[in-house]
């Protein structure tokens, strides 16, 4: 079968590998559509940090590069293993990309298994990837999505994400929230917030994407930070309060000074982007205004909330998807695009039937 296979950074390769086999406890899907992740494009650029390098196995997944990529995927059940007996062929499903421990609890009970040791992803650790034709997964990380569409449904996975960092700020219906940024996981992020009623302001230098969030009207203000002075801009809004909650969606240090500025005192500012290099933080706001400053990382029991915002129609999920590309076009179309030219997509998907 077909898969795309990252060798080192800017070395992607379409290759053709055996299909992999389904096991006891495991669930094959055939790969419906993957999107390119943020965290993809880092990898491309500047990795690897996720994949481990040639000679350097992940110590649960046991390999290294090359690994095949993709990890936003959707898809149908074609096969189960055995004693898996809640799922069968034909459903559609998602699946929850995580490589952990064979000991960790990743039941309710566990709030923190997505910051075990050793956590990593599938699509980037090896076990497969949605970047293929195929993919092979433990039964506890495929959640079905009844009829939600199959390209719809590839974007529920960085939708978690954006639920999980609604969590972890705390923000709650009522309050004002910043988000800095308005590529894919800005985005998303403001869609969470507008269905859970909090009111949204979004800094984008793009004007496609400032017209995005526009006409997905998942932000209520949206402010260009090349013309408008984002600060003043929201004290104004919020009656010289400030954001109770903001985040940080774009690896841009200057977009993080201006959170720090923008954030009332005792505020929360919750950083969701992945950093390819160190940045840094007037500790002196931090201090003097008593912010709480937060990360977050993917997601933990994220995905069956996530589902049903989109099955319940509080989050339309369509708008955000740009265009469905071929497997051989992932870098020419899919990866360049997204780095040389990244305000005119939010999210491309691959079809690796095409």
């Amino acid at each position: 079968m077909k898969a795309a296979r990252y060798y080192d950074r800017g070395d992607i390769r379409i290759e053709d590998i055996p299909e992999p086999t389904v096991e006891p406890g495991t669930v094959g899907i055939d790969v419906a559509f993957c999107g390119i992740c943020g965290t993809d494009l880092h990898e491309y650029l500047d990795g690897p940090i996720f994949v481990p390098p040639a000679g350097h196995p992940h110590p649960v997944s046991g390999e290294s590069a090359p690994v095949t990529l993709g990890h936003e995927m959707s898809g149908v059940v074609y096969a189960v293993g055995e004693g898996v007996e809640d799922l069968k062929p034909g459903d559609r499903v998602v699946v929850e990309p995580y490589i952990l421990r064979p000991d960790v609890d990743t039941s309710e009970n566990n709030p923190t298994y997505h910051i075990s040791t050793d956590m990593n992803f599938i699509g980037l650790a090896g076990r497969g990837g949605g970047l293929s034709e195929k993919i092979v997964v433990e039964r506890r990380w495929v959640h079905p999505v009844g009829d939600v569409p199959l390209d719809q449904a590839a974007l529920i996975e960085p939708l978690s994400v954006a639920y999980h960092a609604f969590q972890r700020s705390g923000a709650k219906a009522g309050d004002f929230a910043l988000v800095g940024g308005a590529g894919p996981i800005g985005l998303l992020t403001c869609a969470v917030l507008k269905a859970m009623g909090v009111e949204v302001a979004v800094s984008e230098l793009s004007s496609l994407r400032r017209q995005k969030a526009l006409d997905t009207k998942v932000a209520d203000h949206v402010i260009d930070p090349a013309v408008t002075d984002v600060v003043e801009e929201v004290k104004h809004l919020t009656g010289g309060k400030g954001a109770d909650v903001a985040f940080e969606a774009t690896s841009v240090n200057v977009v993080l000074d201006t959170l720090f500025d923008a954030i009332k005192p005792g505020g929360v500012i919750t950083v969701i982007s992945i950093w390819g290099k160190p940045a840094s933080i007037d500790m002196q706001k931090l201090v003097l205004k008593e912010v709480d400053l937060r990360g977050t990382i993917a997601y933990v029991n994220s995905h069956p909330q996530t589902i049903k915002l989109v099955q319940e129609g509080r989050v339309d999920l369509a708008p955000f998807i740009t265009k469905t590309i071929a497997l051989n076009e992932l870098v020419t179309e899919g990866f360049e695009t997204l780095i040389h030219h990244n305000e005119t997509a939010v999210k491309i998907l691959v079809d690796p039937r095409l």
